[in-house]
């Protein structure tokens, strides 16, 4: 399958670079059966849920991942931190003018420093001072289309409202439309809800580099399913009731479970599960998602789920009623 099937013109106007009100954003509904598409708010997907549907939404919570400091020699350094081995060891990007060395010393403001210890592949093993002081000098890591430096409101707005474990790089942004209110009014209606936790990674901006789709090989990120979540979602699929995840990251998780264990079953653990067109989904019944990138992964896990042809269209269509994309941008209910 060629990534060119993947690509469509978007206007950079269109990219969102601040966030609406929460909650106040455009809704593109799908219907798959009808091959329909409908131009709603937010607020609407109410009118498109079930009484006895269940609602699986993300946890995680994004860390002050991205570092600016300098080298010994005064070039200048980004560090964004991926994955904890300890408390003050981390795996990491490093941008520089040349790729640093092992031994190489990092300057951060407060007093912070870190040393390179380890390359391994496009990742560095790096060795902070201060466990404490790299959570306070760190700021929250805007995606690259975001063009500007992280602010104030970027603390709560690029969180979800109900994000209680840390470890992302980036948000699960299907889940930063919901207000606390919503959530509440949600489950008034008899809509359950349930929470699992992946950590997304920085494979969530890698390009596919390959000409073929199936060459390409995703990141592995980290997740968790408690016993109740596992248990709610069981109970759930075998009384036929409709999973609808929230996001990308909840998709994968769910179906990697499906896939690995023919059921949902708690624990940790991580996964590097590719969907593309082709895909037999085993667990989600519909999707809540925002708008992604040309070409990405995450856009033919949405293709893969709604139909090619079908979401194509739609993007084209929002992009011709001026949606706003990716992070900070309108939603996509696909059902």
């Amino acid at each position: 399958m060629d990534i060119a099937r993947f690509d469509y013109h978007l206007p950079k106007r269109l990219i969102a670079q601040y966030p609406l009100e929460r909650g106040t954003e455009r809704l593109l509904v799908v219907d798959r059966a009808q091959e329909g598409l409908c131009h709603q708010r937010f607020g609407d997907i109410l009118d498109n849920l079930h009484e006895d549907d269940l609602l699986v939404l993300n946890d995680t919570r994004v860390i002050h991942a991205r570092l600016l400091g300098r080298k010994a020699t005064g070039g200048k350094v980004e560090v964004l931190l991926i994955k904890s081995i300890t408390r003050t060891c981390w795996q990491c990007f490093v941008k520089s003018s040349k790729a640093p060395r092992s031994g190489m010393q990092l300057f951060f403001d407060g007093g912070l420093s870190a040393v390179v210890e380890d390359r391994i592949d496009d990742r560095f093993e790096v060795t902070f001072s201060d466990h404490e002081l790299l959570e306070t000098i760190g700021k929250i890591p805007l995606p690259p289309y975001i063009e500007r430096e992280a602010e104030d409101m970027d603390e709560i707005c690029y969180q979800t409202v109900y994000a209680s474990t840390d470890g992302s790089v980036a948000a699960p942004t299907a889940g930063l439309h919901f207000t606390r209110d919503f959530l509440q009014k949600i489950q008034a209606r008899g809509i359950s809800v349930a929470f699992i936790t992946l950590h997304v990674g920085p494979g969530t901006f890698v390009p596919v580099r390959t000409q073929r789709v199936e060459d390409h090989v995703m990141h592995s990120e980290e997740f968790t399913v408690s016993d109740q979540t596992a248990e709610t979602i069981r109970q759930a699929l075998e009384k036929g009731r409709r999973i609808v995840a929230v996001g990308t990251t909840t998709t994968r998780v769910l179906e990697h479970l499906m896939l690995r264990h023919g059921e949902i079953v708690a624990g940790s653990g991580s996964t590097d599960i590719f969907i593309y067109p082709g895909f037999t989904f085993r667990c989600v019944g519909a999707l809540l998602t925002n708008f992604h990138l040309p070409c990405s992964t995450l856009l033919m896990l949405v293709t893969a789920f709604g139909g090619y042809d079908l979401i194509m269209n739609a993007y084209r269509e929002a992009v011709e009623k001026e949606y706003r994309f990716f992070s900070y941008g309108d939603a996509m209910f696909i059902f």
